[in-house]
């Protein structure tokens, strides 16, 4: 259960990292509307991953827990991205995207950091066969860069379009 969980978690966070991408690509700006709502999904699956933990592997023994998360790097790692994912979640009603303002943007971007740490979890996690692991830090890999294209490339064009303003 705590494997089947934890690799729908980090499907999910995949998926809703690549609404904008394929938006952007295809045109189909309605998929945007399903990013919230997959978002959620994702942070339900990983708080199920996470009390799969607690309960079933730990039986709610906490020192042991406090040990694994601070000695053991795949355990840190994970609990590290579920942390992150909680504000996420907090402030995913429109009431809260509205009082943030731009900060809510700020804090939105917590999901790469937490899919990274995902990512570098499970493959800490995998001793032997790697294929799996390393199949989603490939996914993530190509998503992330799509977005630093994108990003460098509005860039580019920005600082273009104001040397062209300034007679340059």
């Amino acid at each position: 259960m705590t494997l089947s969980t934890g690799r729908w978690t980090l499907r999910l966070l995949l998926v809703t990292l690549a609404i904008t991408p394929v938006r952007r690509v295809t045109g189909w700006n309605r998929l945007i509307g399903f990013r919230r709502m997959l978002g959620l999904f994702a942070f339900f699956y990983a708080t199920l991953h996470f009390t799969i933990y607690l309960a079933i592997d730990q039986f709610f023994d906490w020192e042991t827990i406090v040990d694994d998360v601070t000695k053991r790097p795949f355990i840190t790692a994970g609990f590290a991205a579920f942390v992150l994912l909680i504000p996420l979640a907090m402030t995913s009603t429109r009431g809260w995207i509205r009082r943030l303002g731009r900060r809510w943007q700020q804090i939105h971007r917590l999901i790469y950091v937490s899919a990274i740490l995902a990512v570098v979890h499970f493959i800490w996690k995998v001793k032997s066969d790697l294929r799996d692991p390393l199949f989603y830090a490939t996914v993530l890999a190509i998503l992330l860069a799509v977005r630093a294209a994108y990003w460098i490339g509005r860039r580019t064009q920005g600082s273009r379009l104001r040397t062209q303003d300034s007679g340059l």
